[in-house]
């Protein structure tokens, strides 16, 4: 018989059960005001502090650099804790390795093609990085930052809320961008992300988050025998650089059908011109809720051999599921082991990429008195 979440914490802090990653035991509640502590230096000298927040046995490390989630502990069927996030131990890395491993994203998730649009009659060039496209928002995007944060507890929650003000022209976007992301852990152990901009001028906004997770633990080997369920049924296909076709394909009959949760292993070799081009799965499903006012589940994970699962609810209209097809053993985690393909994997709730080349996807425009709003929400079980 599996256990629920709730009695599987309690019956580990009964027994003090040790964490696997940092050491102690497991709580059941937390409600602590988050830890700071010096993570790094950069060449500049600027300071790079992490936060430390633990609620409802979760546990989260934050660094200032990138919004990066460092660490995610969270507890198996026995109630042993794991880091299920993978990253790095040092600052260094982070600055110089990092294939963006916990970070915060924007000011354009995911690609551009060529690094080009037009708003209001105008032509922009943004910075390019990833071949002809512009990724994750340009070669010195949000992950790339110093954010200010500010601590918090509210109630039964606690969190971090982070800053980060981009000035017009920044890679290449128009205006001045105004942006505030909140963590927050409840006191049932679930991590919400809270993502809010405002401009002064047009411009094109795509936040999200950029975790790598394996729910057997970071470092434990291949994501293929976790089981994914997307309520979609439909994505879009790519052309050779990873930008959207425009089509909203359906996945009825494709190993892009994962309405029905099954193992990621199963059809990620099949044969699939899409699956080639892509090394693996790299692709925006289109969820069927599209956009809603409030966060409603969309995917959920499972590692079977842990029993942990992870429930992902967001108000997005598109979720990018990447099967960490680049990882290639160069990049090197917390537990000492080396990052493969297929390590990590990646569930970024967000609007569709290249949007504003795509006038039929729904659009990523912001305007001077408009308020982006958009909430991801991470249900973690066992």
């Amino acid at each position: 018989m599996e256990l629920n979440r709730r009695t599987v914490i309690a019956g580990a802090a009964a027994a003090g059960i040790a964490a696997t990653t940092l050491g102690g035991t497991a709580h059941a509640t937390g409600g602590r005001k988050p830890v700071k502590t010096l993570f790094g230096k950069l060449a500049d000298g600027t300071k790079v502090y992490s936060w430390s927040l633990e609620n409802g046995g979760t546990r989260l490390k934050v660094l200032s650099w990138g919004g990066v989630v460092q660490s995610l502990e969270i507890p198996d069927r026995r109630g042993r804790y794991a880091n299920v996030s993978a990253g790095f131990d040092n600052l260094e890395d982070y600055v110089a390795k990092t294939p963006y491993f916990g970070a915060l994203i924007g000011r354009y998730g995911n690609r551009i093609g060529k690094g080009k649009f037009t708003l209001d009659g105008k032509d922009y060039q943004l910075s390019v990085n990833d071949g002809e496209q512009s990724l994750h928002g340009g070669t010195q995007g949000f992950d790339k930052r110093v954010w200010d944060v500010e601590p918090f507890v509210k109630g039964s929650d606690v969190g971090l809320h982070l800053y980060y003000t981009s000035v017009d022209g920044e890679m290449g976007y128009p205006g001045t961008l105004r942006t505030k992301v909140t963590y927050t852990l409840t006191r049932h152990g679930e991590w919400r992300i809270d993502y809010e901009a405002t401009t002064d001028k047009a411009t094109v906004v795509n936040l999200t988050s950029h975790v790598y997770f394996n729910l057997a633990g970071e470092g434990s080997g291949t994501i293929e025998d976790h089981e994914l369920q997307i309520a979609a049924s439909r994505y879009t296909p790519t052309d050779a650089g990873l930008i959207p076709t425009g089509e909203l394909a359906k996945v009825a009959g494709t190993p892009f059908d994962f309405r029905k949760a099954k193992p990621i292993g199963r059809d990620i070799r099949v044969s699939h011109p899409q699956l080639v081009t892509a090394k693996g799965f790299d692709h925006n499903w289109v969820l069927d809720k599209g956009i809603t006012a409030r966060p409603e589940h969309v995917a959920t994970l499972r590692d079977p051999a842990s029993g942990r699962t992870m429930k992902i609810a967001t108000n997005e209209p598109g979720l990018q599921f990447y099967s960490g097809n680049f990882l290639d053993g160069t990049l090197t985690g917390p537990s000492g082991r080396t990052y493969r393909q297929g390590d990590a994997l990646c569930l970024e709730t967000q609007h569709f990429p290249d949007s504003p080349n795509k006038p039929k996807f729904p659009s990523t425009v912001l305007r001077p008195g408009q308020t982006y709003r958009t909430t991801t929400i991470h249900t973690f079980g066992c």
